[in-house]
């Protein structure tokens, strides 16, 4: 695997941190999970009990989340416990964490202090605000930086109003970008010798994905409202119905609304003015009803496969079990069986990011507390079986 060289202490709890972990770990990278004793990490806990979200005591947050990760409980807020953070962060290379601003600095395993100590470290915060500017000490979560990025108010229509991603994108986007700026950093390890701290604030990332739709405004003035699934330049774009659910068109362009007129055999449609972008845009209204008149007469297997034939991007809107047992997902292995402890398998999302010299993935199970503890303080950090049992005896290990 691409990051089986690479070592990750992994701080993180919830969602936003969680999700940036195990994308590297996805990718080789060795990801111990330092817990608090005791509780550990928040999603340990989340639906651990549910009949139907739950398996072998965990719940679906932490199983997807924490596969391929190892766990070792280890006290920060004791003296004896930070040392023994220290003697793994000496053998590390990325220690990620979505604490709130401050914490970490609280606890002196910050990036000037860790660098300290090994200086090749890389650190990761993925926090609501970044580590600058005047909100840093806001909390946040998922919703709250979806509103205050903007990303909200195009979501749903004028008679909707506003409407949250249905996925979390706030938490994932944080994530993500997290995941890409330790590689960065460790890319950039490579030449100079020396880590760095990566700063990733969930509002930046939001930011980052309004993409050309800000710099439209940024030009312009014009400052957009909910466009339900229609796109700000392109018609035919969005979702139709048909007679027994929705399917999306999307021509992005002259040839392509051309190619569509021919099959669509709306009369009203072949107007030569319609060619042009701008003419079709200032009648979107009418366009999407006549197109929503004729493709209501069909189901949608009998739209796409025509479609489909005369090349024109489209798809139906599946639902999670139509997506999850789409042929294209499964010939790309992303629904993946991951094992459990108690000899039962959980199937999840897969590993999005196909690399052509890597090994095929086998995926492990996620740990149970304090699993590996003993392992990786005994046999990767070297601590005698005397001094291991001297500190499970002090609590500062479990």
């Amino acid at each position: 695997m691409a990051l089986e060289h690479i070592t990750v202490l992994d701080l993180t709890h919830m969602l936003s941190g969680p999700y940036g972990t195990m994308l590297l770990a996805d990718l080789g990278a060795r990801t111990i999970k330092v817990e608090p004793p005791g509780s550990g990490e928040g999603t340990r806990r989340l639906l651990e009990n549910d009949p139907d979200y739950a398996r072998g005591g965990m719940g679906a947050y932490y199983l997807t989340l924490n596969r391929n990760k190892e766990s070792v409980c280890v006290d920060l807020k004791s003296a004896e416990g930070k040392a023994v953070f220290l003697d793994l962060v000496r053998r590390a290379d990325v220690v990620f964490d979505n604490f709130s601003v401050g914490v970490t600095q609280r606890l002196g395993i910050d990036f000037e202090s860790l660098s300290q100590v090994n200086p090749r470290i890389v650190t990761c915060s993925v926090t609501g605000f970044g580590q600058t500017g005047p909100e840093t000490q806001r909390p946040a979560f998922d919703q709250v930086v979806q509103a205050m990025g903007g990303g909200m108010s195009i979501t749903g229509t004028p008679e909707s109003g506003p409407t949250r991603s249905g996925i979390p994108i706030g938490d994932l986007g944080g994530g993500m970008f997290g995941a890409m700026g330790v590689l960065a950093a460790l890319a950039e390890r490579e030449r100079t010798g020396r880590g760095q701290h990566v700063d990733i604030s969930m509002l930046d990332a939001q930011i980052s994905l309004l993409n050309y739709m800000a710099t439209m405004h940024l030009m312009s003035g014009h400052v957009p409202a909910g466009i339900g699934n229609g796109h700000f330049v392109h018609v035919p774009y969005n979702s139709y119905p048909t007679a027994d659910g929705h399917i999306i068109i999307a021509c992005i362009g002259d040839p392509f609304f051309e190619r569509f007129v021919e099959f669509i055999d709306l009369p009203e449609l072949r107007d030569p003015a319609y060619r042009q972008q701008p003419v079709r845009f200032a009648a979107k209204a009418g366009i999407d009803a006549l197109i929503a008149g004729e493709l209501r007469k069909q189901p949608t297997a009998h739209w796409l496969a025509r479609l489909r034939q005369a090349r024109i991007p489209c798809g139906p809107v599946n639902d999670f079990a139509q997506a999850l047992s789409d042929t294209q997902v499964l010939a790309r292995d992303m629904v993946v069986e991951v094992p459990l402890h108690t000899g039962e398998t959980v199937r999840m999302p897969g590993n999005p990011i196909k690399l052509s010299a890597a090994a095929p993935k086998a995926y492990g199970s996620p740990p149970s507390l304090g699993e590996h503890t003993r392992r990786v303080l005994g046999d990767w950090v070297g601590y005698s079986d005397a001094k291991l049992d001297a500190l499970r005896q002090a609590g500062t290990i479990a």
